[in-house]
């Protein structure tokens, strides 16, 4: 019961955090809310049971992406544009079919916590009992990460060095070289 009012109590403070970054037109509190939000993603992953998923979200979208977001908002120049006051309907028409579809997509999952679920039936018992004879290594989930999601694992990684590239590509500044004017040529 306690486990239910805590994902509960997440969901209400995920999505009000959803719709306060919907509606701020202050950008400084607008980067806020999206640390919050991630914040309080990687606690419903913990939740889930996912803490390695919980960690890299918490690395990756409450850290750095708030730190590059403020860094960002730091090095801009506060602007004259007056900010938008209506929200385009077609933005609100987009986010509310993306999440019904995605609502819809859940209703094939098994039940949270089934014991009967096919991940419980059939995975974890093989991972557990031949992890280590088909892998040749002692720590489980290293075994599951690096071997059996192998590829999970590369893209993952690649898509995380390929953001890292990114983002120093565009702190990156360019110097225009001065160009020396001829003290004689008047």
């Amino acid at each position: 019961m306690l486990a239910l009012t805590v994902d509960i109590f997440l969901l209400v403070f995920l999505i009000a955090s959803a719709v306060g970054i919907l509606f701020t037109h202050q950008l400084f509190a607008m980067a806020m809310l999206f640390g919050l939000y991630s914040l309080l993603v990687a606690s419903l992953f913990i939740l889930l049971d996912a803490p390695d998923v919980a960690f890299t979200e918490a690395a990756v979208g409450t850290g750095i992406a708030t730190v590059l977001m403020l860094a960002t908002l730091a090095a801009t120049k506060e602007s004259k544009e007056k900010p938008r006051k209506k929200l385009s309907k077609s933005a609100l028409t987009i986010s509310i079919f993306t999440g019904a579809l995605l609502l819809y997509g859940t209703t094939g999952l098994p039940k949270f916590g089934d014991p009967e679920a096919p991940i419980h039936t059939q995975m974890a018992d093989r991972f557990i009992q031949q992890g280590q004879a088909e892998t040749g290594v002692p720590n489980l989930v290293t075994a599951v990460l690096a071997s059996y999601r192998g590829f999970d694992t590369l893209g993952e990684v690649t898509v995380v060095f390929t953001a890292g590239v990114g983002v120093l590509l565009l702190l990156r500044r360019r110097y225009k070289p001065k160009i020396r004017r001829n003290a004689d040529a008047g």
